[in-house]
């Protein structure tokens, strides 16, 4: 598999009052095609400042950064909004779902914004394939009020796949949902995965990250490990396993 991130001393620095904060110093870090990397870290570690980084939403102060083999760190605004339209999928904690329209009509969001034209047909298609990949299809015309939460952050993966990226990136998806439905989610991220689809997390849960591949810890702004995940969880398994003690615990009611 090729290389799809390539850190090469990255850092990061604000200039916030007298005292430079650094929040992310001299990470080095390869990540290749088809791999699911959880990043973890304590509050302030630079996990989410290096999740930032890699979804061009922020700039390094130092270092270079080549997504698919792109030095990014030389893209204006335009070309950087246009490369994570391109190559870049985002699900975040809180869904971020338009309330008024349909499950569907999130979904097309990024084709509608995007410098490329499609017709209706296609992005309705794609809007369709989509869904239909995390299992939600029969709930496309439903309103975000209409589905549970768990079906939300379906509609939200769905949505950050509909360009086809080469890297989907997920901070904290399952920060918001109870332990039953966080482990559907990670069925449906281990799913794509298993299709070839490169996932990058961020996550505070030892639990949720043993469900990927490969685990790095963030600690002040450095990457302190950078290990592959042996005791590796299987959602399946896991919800066999709840769904096994649900139902044990209603017969002793």
């Amino acid at each position: 598999m090729t290389d799809v991130v390539q850190l090469e001393a990255i850092h990061k620095i604000y200039d916030s009052g007298e005292i430079p904060v650094h929040a992310v110093r001299g990470v080095t870090l390869t990540i290749r095609g088809g791999e699911f990397v959880a990043i973890m870290g304590a509050s302030g570690s630079g996990k989410s400042t290096l999740m930032n980084l890699l979804g061009c939403l922020d700039r390094p102060s130092k270092g270079r950064y080549l997504l698919g083999g792109t030095d990014v760190s030389g893209l204006d605004r335009n070309q950087l909004a246009d490369l994570r339209n391109q190559k870049l999928g985002f699900v975040f904690q809180g869904f971020n779902l338009l309330s008024r329209t349909t499950a569907r009509e999130n979904v097309e969001l990024p084709m509608l914004y995007g410098r490329r034209h499609y017709s209706s047909r296609e992005i309705h298609e794609r809007a369709l394939r989509s869904l239909d990949i995390v299992g939600l299809s029969n709930r496309a015309d439903h309103f975000p009020s209409q589905l549970s939460g768990g079906q939300q952050q379906r509609v939200a993966i769905a949505r950050a796949l509909i360009n086809e990226p080469q890297i989907l990136l997920a901070d904290e998806p399952t920060g918001n949902l109870d332990s039953k439905t966080s482990v559907e989610i990670m069925g449906v991220f281990q799913k794509l995965n298993e299709q070839g689809i490169t996932i990058v997390m961020v996550t505070h849960e030892l639990d949720i990250a043993r469900y990927c591949r490969r685990n790095l810890i963030m600690r002040d702004g450095r990457l302190v490990s950078d290990v592959q995940v042996t005791d590796r969880l299987v959602a399946t398994v896991e919800m066999q396993r709840l769904l096994a003690a649900e139902a044990e615990a209603k017969l002793t009611d």
